[in-house]
């Protein structure tokens, strides 16, 4: 018996049923699509759990692998006078805030967050717009930020705030600390060997390779460990899962 993840559906199903959709808004406005992606988290999480190692790694791929075009998910331009002023400056004053439950609030510039060890990986971006891509990233690890932060034993999340608005507030998601912590997951300010533009999410974005898309949080602007996600939004961890049920588990 074999099973039928959600990769397969979004890379597979989904394009072959002419499902193909420009944004995740879009797929929100589908409620029958909807309710196939996005339903039965306790079900699907519990099982992913139970049947995988969550510390093992996404597939990587070679460079020849490596699409020709890495399409933009979500957001293009966050389009604010602040973030306008960012750009304008090549970000020279962006500062990454990292705080909630730590011992050490941190405040990096882009030239300290460059400056960190950093690993590179090729991987594949399954987006529940319908399609994949095969790119480069490249960045620190999310574990040696929090770690420098010294993140405290009673953090349960880490809850991350972008520069784009969604109805007039800042953009959030969150995950948990296997996550978090997992090699894998990065802090990307480069893609396919450049550094991020406007469109990818610069200055940086998250890459947490074993989730869906919409979890990759772009335009990151603050990290927060928390113990709950009870004030975070409205309460599910994310915009889309707090707005049109997306699952806040979203592992493939």
């Amino acid at each position: 018996m074999s099973l039928i993840t959600r990769r397969a559906l979004v890379t597979g199903g989904a394009a072959s049923a002419g499902l193909l959709l420009s944004g995740c808004d879009q797929v929100a406005q589908v409620p029958a699509l909807r309710k196939i992606l996005f339903s039965g988290e306790i079900m699907n999480m519990g099982l992913q759990r139970a049947l995988s190692n969550r510390d093992a790694l996404a597939p990587e791929f070679s460079a020849t692998e490596m699409s020709p075009r890495f399409r933009v998910n979500g957001t293009h331009n966050p389009n604010t006078p602040d973030y306008t002023a960012m750009v304008a400056e090549n970000f020279a004053h962006w500062r990454l805030q990292v705080g909630g439950l730590v011992a050490t609030p941190l405040s990096l510039s882009i030239a300290q967050l460059r400056g960190l060890p950093a690993r590179t990986q090729i991987t594949r971006h399954d987006c529940v717009e319908g399609w994949s891509a095969i790119g480069k990233w490249h960045g620190p690890r999310l574990a040696t930020l929090l770690t420098a932060a010294g993140i405290r034993d009673t953090a349960r999340y880490v809850v991350f705030t972008c520069a784009d608005l969604y109805g007039g507030a800042p953009y959030y998601e969150s995950i948990d600390l296997v996550d978090a912590f997992h090699p894998q997951t990065i802090l990307a300010w480069a893609l396919n060997d450049h550094v991020l533009d406007v469109g990818h999410g610069a200055p940086v974005r998250l890459r947490v390779e074993r989730q869906l898309g919409y979890k990759h949080a772009k335009y990151v602007m603050r990290i927060d460990a928390v113990d709950s996600l009870a004030k975070t939004g409205l309460g599910k961890g994310g915009y889309w899962e707090d707005h049109v049920d997306y699952d806040w588990y979203a592992g493939i």
